[in-house]
């Protein structure tokens, strides 16, 4: 665990320096635009129409010595078939980095499409060495959309677009909900019992969840100004959800491993009692310890500032995986536990744990595949906001099991200590 707390502190400090906006800062520089036969720069999706591309460039004499350009593409898939001529020939629109600022018009387009943009110069396709030293270019780009009044001021990729009132709306109904509940939900907790714990840590997990979606907003809400947003706030929104991710791992399999492991001794007098026994708790680890390198190995591949992504990367992919692996071998435990029960009580409260675990596992992969019916553009934004709405779903459902007269109360009293995670060891007549 100290591994992946280090691991995931270097991801965050480091993100402070990185700049991942649509106003770039940054360096053209010569020998990687010829080792990668173009320096890739960013991409950005325009809006149908009206987009604005602005470059400010350093040392324009020194661009114009080198024949520097910025070349503009739709697509860059199959670019590693190509020889460099190729594919700079395939380019859309060239830019002749020639003055000190110049704002570059896109062309109309009946959709939102992908623009790749690429540095190249007099080097970039030259099979010799680069004699004596060359220059670097200090330049910033600034990527634009039309806004509401048609008008390119818009920072506001068409992927992103929509994102900011999404999380203004969540955050206001998170306030409205805490105003409604928090008084009942902090006498449960404050009253105590044998789910004290179940009940903290879906507390805490929604409240990360919160906080990752407060601090989305924040970053957005700066990035709406100028650009770049506030890309502290990003990563902090992503340590959020990873935390949250891990914990609510933990405690569904524990819960699940501890209830099969009591099972398998056919213990009668305690039979939801969770025995914390190496067996789950190596399993609950273990698979907490693999998410968590997964998350932050993701964070690597991917620096846009997203919770949830397409997976087009192995970690995602990998990460995914586990998800499917995780809810099938919940599905396997639950069916064992519900096939051989006899109230229909507990049999209700396993099938509704249930739905929460498999609400949480698997909306993600199942959303990826859903988006694939969706325009690019759309995809990251159908993830994200799916993701999001059904993970609190599963909160919430997980919540009124715990938490309601007809299923938590009714199946604890059955047995005061037969439930898991049990504070408390000692005598419970009280309850």
């Amino acid at each position: 665990m100290y591994k992946f707390a280090a691991a995931t502190v270097t991801f965050l400090l480091q993100c402070v320096f990185v700049v991942n906006g649509k106003t770039i800062f940054g360096v053209f520089r010569s020998d990687l635009a010829r080792e990668k036969n173009g320096q890739y720069i960013t991409k950005f999706f325009y809006q149908a129409g009206n987009g604005l591309m602005v470059y400010r460039l350093e040392n324009v004499p020194a661009a114009v010595q080198k024949d520097a350009r910025l070349l503009m593409f739709h697509n860059t898939q199959g670019f590693d078939n190509l020889s460099c001529l190729d594919r700079l020939s395939h380019a859309q629109l060239s830019i002749t980095l020639s003055a000190g600022q110049h704002n570059q018009t896109i062309p109309q387009q009946s959709f939102p499409q992908a623009w790749h943009i690429l540095y190249v110069d007099r080097y970039t396709c030259q099979e010799q060495e680069i004699l004596g030293p060359s220059e670097d270019l200090k330049f910033q780009i600034i990527l634009l959309n039309p806004d509401s009044a048609g008008n390119p001021l818009d920072h506001f990729s068409a992927e992103e677009a929509g994102l900011h009132s999404f999380y203004f709306l969540l955050i206001l109904a998170y306030f409205i909900a805490s105003c409604i509940y928090m008084q009942p939900l902090w006498q449960a907790l404050y009253k105590g019992g044998p789910m004290h714990t179940v009940l903290k840590v879906l507390s805490i997990a929604l409240l990360l969840q919160g906080m990752s979606v407060l601090f989305n907003y924040i970053h957005m809400a700066r990035y709406a100004r100028d650009g770049v947003g506030t890309p502290l706030m990003g990563s902090l929104a992503e340590f959020c959800d990873m935390v949250a991710q891990v914990q609510m791992l933990y405690m569904l399999l524990s819960l699940c491993m501890g209830w099969t492991l009591s099972r398998s001794r056919k213990s009668q007098s305690k039979p939801l009692q969770w025995d914390s026994s190496p067996t789950s708790t190596s399993l609950a680890v273990g698979a907490v310890l693999t998410q968590g390198v997964l998350l932050v190995w993701e964070q690597f591949e991917d620096t846009e500032h997203h919770s949830f992504h397409a997976q087009r990367s192995i970690p995602g992919l990998l990460l995914m995986l586990l998800r499917v692996v995780l809810a099938v071998l919940l599905a396997s435990v639950l069916y064992h536990i519900t096939s051989s029960e006899r109230s229909a009580l507990k049999r209700d409260f396993y099938l509704h744990f249930a739905k929460g675990c498999f609400l949480w596992f698997l909306c993600h992969p199942v959303l990826v595949l859903i988006s694939g019916i969706f325009n690019e553009h759309q995809q990251e934004k159908v993830i994200a906001i799916g993701v999001i709405l059904c993970q609190s779903i599963s909160v919430i459902v997980l919540y009124q099991l715990f938490l309601s007269r007809s299923l938590y109360w009714e199946v604890s009293s059955l047995s005061s200590v037969t439930l898991p995670l049990s504070m408390s060891r000692g005598p419970r007549g009280r309850f």
